[in-house]
């Protein structure tokens, strides 16, 4: 009879656990900003939820919604953050951005700020007065190359969280000097920034600018700055720009891509399975069902804990 029951009682404990691992982990709520990159017809498409996949770890999550943010919900605050050592042809180009600036929509706010030696200047916080930006707004006058993306960090984690978008326009040369050979491939600094963005939902724009002295600097760290601010860019949903080591011809069609890039957002909610760490940042993928549509998303997006979970963990008693 114990045989019997010993029998029971482990078929009752495998078939708990073959239970517990079928069963489906919870999702929480989730946001991000998607962007429509680049469409190859005569006119962007709108896009719904059913347009889109999103997966995270291969797995699909279920989309909820898909908001344009457009009209009453159009509201943007950008940034111009612009490095104090790309003195390379500065006039011509800086007037191009004060009317990038003149041109964007009512609904957008621009401020100012520097990189002076390393360190963040604000010139302007955000603003909708168009003259009070473009005022602040001025060629590099020169500094010492040091490490950008501690003040990009700087700037993200000092910007207060509300309702509108928020976007990062970084003209930069994007080089470490502290940093040599392989090592310049990769910056702490620099993955520090990607995580500030990430988690405070900020797209960053990057703009390679070099110093007057570029024909004469090591091509490898040109090199390594262009490629740390394509990764920037891209892990947070935005893009980058250059053509070669020297600088830009013209910003204009640059500035006007990221101008449509703008104008084409969306704010994609769904459902996504938290991590290990609630609160933590996790991999999910977003990708569009049309052919000739291409979308921008952050590479990672921080999704709270399962709700219920961290309830009943409270409220467990504690050991001490």
């Amino acid at each position: 009879m114990r045989t019997v029951n010993g029998f029971v009682w482990l078929t009752f404990v495998f078939s708990f656990f073959a239970w517990a691992q079928s069963k489906p982990p919870t999702s929480v709520p989730t946001k991000m900003i998607v962007t429509m990159g680049h469409y190859y017809s005569h006119e962007p498409p709108v896009l719904t939820a059913n347009d889109l996949t999103v997966t995270e770890t291969y797995e699909p999550l279920t989309i909820t919604s898909l908001t344009p943010l457009r009209g009453d919900r159009a509201g943007l605050e950008m940034f111009l953050l612009v490095d104090n050592c790309s003195t390379c042809e500065p006039g011509s180009k800086f007037t191009e951005l004060q009317k990038f600036i003149g041109s964007q929509p009512s609904t957008t706010s621009v401020g100012v700020a520097y990189i002076q030696d390393g360190r963040l200047q604000i010139a302007e916080k955000p603003t909708l007065d168009r003259e009070r930006a473009v005022k602040a707004l001025s060629p590099p006058a020169g500094s010492k190359p040091a490490d950008p993306f501690g003040a990009l960090a700087e700037l993200i984690e000092g910007w207060s969280p509300n309702s509108s978008r928020h976007v990062v326009l970084m003209i930069s040369t994007g080089m470490d000097p502290g940093a040599a050979g392989g090592q310049a491939l990769r910056s702490p600094s620099a993955e520090a920034a990607i995580q500030a963005a990430q988690r405070a939902g900020v797209t960053v724009y990057a703009i390679y600018h070099p110093s007057a002295d570029y024909a004469t600097a090591d091509f490898s760290n040109i090199y390594s700055g262009q490629v740390l601010l394509s990764h920037v860019a891209n892990e947070t949903g935005g893009e980058s720009y250059f053509l070669s080591f020297g600088p830009l011809p013209s910003l204009g069609p640059f500035l006007a891509d990221i101008s449509e890039h703008l104008a084409n957002q969306y704010l994609l909610e769904f459902r996504a399975i938290p991590g290990e760490t609630p609160g933590g940042l996790e991999e999910v993928v977003v990708k569009s069902k049309i052919h000739d549509v291409e979308l921008m998303a952050p590479y990672k997006v921080v999704v709270a804990g399962d709700a219920a979970a961290d309830q009943k963990s409270k409220a467990a008693p504690q050991k001490h």
